[in-house]
């Protein structure tokens, strides 16, 4: 399916009355989805387990200044 004939698939599908904010979301998701199909056709993937490590070790690993500080709010 081209671009083109995908975004009148996605308005047709819209209410009626949907806000030009609504039709924008829904073609940044559609560009999202059709991005990240190019890049796994590519081989740009990561493994499930891969995913599983890098977010542990942003999120599950305390960072050096809320150790300092004890709070990210707190002046220094």
């Amino acid at each position: 399916m081209s671009t083109k004939q995908a975004v009148l698939d996605l308005v047709q599908k819209l209410p009626d009355d949907c806000s030009l904010d609504d039709i924008q979301y829904h073609l940044y998701v559609l560009q999202t989805i059709e991005r990240g199909r190019t890049e796994i056709a590519q081989g740009k993937k990561l493994s499930h387990e891969q995913v599983k490590r890098e977010l542990k070790a942003k999120w599950l690993t305390p960072t050096r200044s809320s150790l300092d500080t004890g709070s990210p709010d707190r002046a220094r």
